[in-house]
């Protein structure tokens, strides 16, 4: 017969018998413990210590003790932190191939690791590696319009082009719609098309809120699976846990500490996409925002972020240019400007020189003024000059193209 103090030290035993990591994931999955609390455990004890406090096996210190006490949360604890659940949680991380990392892992994303609010313990399918590349937050509402998935999924396609990796939740609508993009990108994109920067596309990121096991939505279950295939989904929720509505806010603030800058390309006026723009705002994270029609309630939200001083984005050059990548500008022979007629280079080569009034410059090409005049209209439209108090003065690249 095994009796209660024989059961007591078989639970020591089994928890020693088992990975940190293991032990980690099921303290995560136990009632009571959210993000904040498993950081204090895990961070003031390790894994196996925190494992022996939450069953009443060892003393905790008096913060985390005081914890433990809160509304008798120690009893809860101790009624479901049992061995069968350490093999459970051990069976599913294998047979999900799921990692779990702590926030001192080589492979923890660097981005998390230095946050204030980083989870403690973080589930991941696929390569991490995937966040040592540049990457964007795409994000929107859930009712997204025709329009609105159209956009998304082409900037998703073009970011990844340029070598940017997408970062979104996997949610119905415009998080959908921008992984989709990236995965045209690993379809259909020659090599010979991507610019110099992207010998490939950029892996796709995917925070989520459910358990890494547990697809949300269901009929997101091929997306899941070609992201983890070619990026990385990542989450803070153990496998098994259910999208629990309050877990998606939680999620919000991890889009925005793994993202450099945030689009959002529709938005109601409250809603998650403004909880994740407010949690970017907390770590001075550039938010920019996708304009719409002033009658569209899923604009209204980016709309008023625009109103507030966030930057427009219309295609991807504008999210390129934020991030210090516009890939025009590689070389002088990509620049935007249309290429020079031979006589139009004549007066862009006289004010290269130095700026010149009309009078001096018409003196200086020994042209007719009216060919002068006409001429330095069209650099003008064509933004190779510019007049400045009278001066006209040459806007120039490294290197000036001719015209066929």
């Amino acid at each position: 017969m095994v009796r209660d103090d024989d059961r007591w030290w078989i639970g020591v035993n089994a928890s020693l018998d088992h990975d940190p990591r293991v032990v980690a994931a099921a303290i995560s999955s136990l009632p009571g413990i959210g993000p904040h609390r498993l950081r204090l455990l895990i961070n003031q004890l390790g894994a196996l210590d925190a494992w022996r406090a939450v069953r009443g096996e060892v003393s905790a210190p008096g913060h985390v003790a005081a914890v433990l006490r809160e509304n008798d949360l120690h009893r809860v604890l101790r009624r479901n932190a049992t061995v069968q659940l350490l093999d459970r949680v051990a069976e599913a991380l294998h047979a999900g191939n799921i990692r779990v990392l702590f926030g001192d892992d080589a492979q923890y994303p660097a981005s998390m690791r230095g946050d204030f609010a980083a989870p403690a313990v973080l589930f991941a399918i696929g390569d991490l590696a995937a966040f040592e590349q540049r990457r964007v937050g795409v994000i929107g509402t859930r009712a997204a319009s025709a329009s609105g998935r159209h956009f998304a999924r082409r900037l998703g396609r073009e970011l990844a082009v340029n070598g940017v990796a997408v970062v979104s939740g996997l949610a119905r609508g415009i998080d959908a719609a921008v992984h989709r993009g990236v995965l045209d990108a690993f379809s259909d994109e020659p090599q010979a098309r991507r610019p110099p920067a992207a010998a490939a596309p950029a892996r796709p990121i995917a925070v989520v809120a459910s358990g890494l096991d547990v697809v949300y939505p269901r009929e997101h279950a091929s997306l899941w699976k070609h992201v983890a295939e070619r990026g990385v989904i990542v989450s803070e929720s153990p496998p098994g846990c259910a999208p629990d509505a309050f877990r998606f806010p939680l999620r919000n603030r991890m889009l925005a500490m793994a993202s450099e800058l945030l689009v959002v390309v529709e938005s109601r006026a409250t809603g998650g996409s403004m909880i994740t723009v407010d949690e970017a705002a907390k770590r001075g994270i550039t938010v920019m925002a996708v304009p719409g029609s002033p009658h569209s309630d899923t604009s209204a939200g980016t709309n008023l972020l625009i109103s507030q001083g966030a930057a427009s984005v219309c295609d991807v050059v504008d999210v390129l240019v934020a991030l210090g990548l516009d890939h025009r500008r590689v070389s002088a022979s990509s620049d935007a400007r249309p290429r020079l007629s031979r006589e139009d280079r004549v007066v862009l080569d006289s004010l290269a020189r130095r700026p010149m009034t009309f009078e001096q410059l018409v003196a200086d090409v020994d042209m007719p003024l009216a060919d002068v005049a006409m001429r330095l209209g069209r650099l003008e439209a064509q933004g190779w000059v510019v007049l400045n108090a009278g001066w006209w003065e040459a806007l120039l690249p490294r290197e000036l193209p001719f015209g066929r």
